[in-house]
């Protein structure tokens, strides 16, 4: 009797454990599907490897720009800071710099950012897409002045550190030829789950995570509870810039070069990522448990549809649209049902 009185009075998930939900459980079935479909690489667990090793810079991208739209705001220059924090760093290594100060660096650049957007933002209550677009200009044209021409970093100590990954020789697969070859992971995806563990460990237990969902949430709900609309709301694009500095940094371990153009176009998968993965627009609902799955999912997609001989790049484009379109539908058709059931 006691048992079952303990699951009557299990509480239901609520908005954002519910959309996360949804969102492994679609990976989930969107992975198998290709396996059992497609077959190739899906079958090796490095596939899932290289799926982390290919977007470990723009998972931490999206844990940053998950916290800004779980407090109602939007940062669309996280791309461009990645791109600029890239080609700084590997000019400052070809000039013979040192790799530990060459990661302040790159934590440094995006700290800055984060900090002026924040003020902007928080303080002088100026519209977030207006001060993160000019931040992304701006970015943009320091990356072009810094060079145009593609740079590669020919810091040997960098190369040497780069070059190593994690070998699991149990998870690798048997070529051709018989040679076992074991499962790698690059140092970037270590980084990348790590700062997913600590932003989750952040918005679960820690103050001023609740306080994002808060002000996300309702604004003057969370002003009458006491809690500093102002800083709160500037700690979130502080954290944004640091994380994109470090996925900048770790951009560049993966690529080991740097170009005006890197990670264009990384600020919209990262918004992407953070819808799918269950991340309201308009605040106060999300996860990065959910964003770290919309990151995985979005890629998995595109996998897919280069394994379905749709090499064009424009394919790549519609099916990741048309995946948006899906889960925005999704979240609005279920957070409406069950608003329309809380009411009755």
């Amino acid at each position: 009797m006691k048992k079952l009185a303990f699951l009557k009075r299990k509480e239901p998930l609520n908005d954002t454990q519910l959309l996360m939900t949804i969102t492994i459980v679609i990976f989930f079935v969107m992975y198998l599907s290709a396996v059992l479909l497609l077959g190739g690489g899906f079958l090796h667990p490095q596939q899932i490897f290289d799926m982390l090793n290919d977007n470990a810079s723009l998972i931490i991208v999206s844990c940053g720009l998950t916290i800004v739209m779980i407090g109602g705001g939007i940062d669309i220059s996280v791309g461009a800071v990645t791109s600029l924090v890239v080609m700084s760093c590997v000019l400052y290594l070809n000039k013979g710099g040192n790799i530990f100060v060459s990661l302040l660096l790159a934590l440094g650049i995006g700290l800055a950012f984060g900090l002026v957007h924040g003020f902007l933002v928080s303080y002088l209550e100026i519209q977030p897409f207006i001060v993160t677009l000019a931040g992304l200009f701006f970015a943009r044209g320091m990356t072009t002045i810094l060079s145009v021409n593609p740079q590669k970093v020919q810091h040997t100590a960098f190369n040497n550190l780069r070059a190593k990954k994690i070998e699991i020789s149990w998870l690798g697969y048997r070529a051709k030829n018989g040679t076992l070859v074991p499962a790698r992971i690059e140092l970037g995806v270590v980084a990348a789950l790590f700062c997913v563990i600590l932003v989750w460990i952040l918005l679960k237990y820690i103050r001023l995570g609740r306080n994002f969902y808060a002000i996300g949430g309702n604004q003057q709900s969370a002003l009458m509870l006491g809690i500093n609309v102002k800083r709160t709301r500037f700690m979130s694009y502080v954290l944004s810039g640091l994380l994109s500095g470090l996925a900048g940094y770790v951009f560049m371990m993966h690529t080991g070069a740097g170009n005006a153009t890197n990670a264009a176009g990384m600020e919209m998968n990262a918004i992407a990522s953070s819808i799918i993965g269950g991340t309201l627009l308009t605040g106060g609902v999300g996860n990065v448990i959910g964003t770290f799955f919309g990151t995985l999912s979005l890629t998995t997609i595109k996998k897919i549809v280069v394994s379905s001989g749709l090499n064009d790049p424009w394919w790549q484009s519609i099916t990741t649209g048309g995946m948006l379109c899906f889960f925005i539908l999704l979240q609005s058709v279920v957070l409406g049902r069950r608003q329309k059931k809380a009411k009755t």
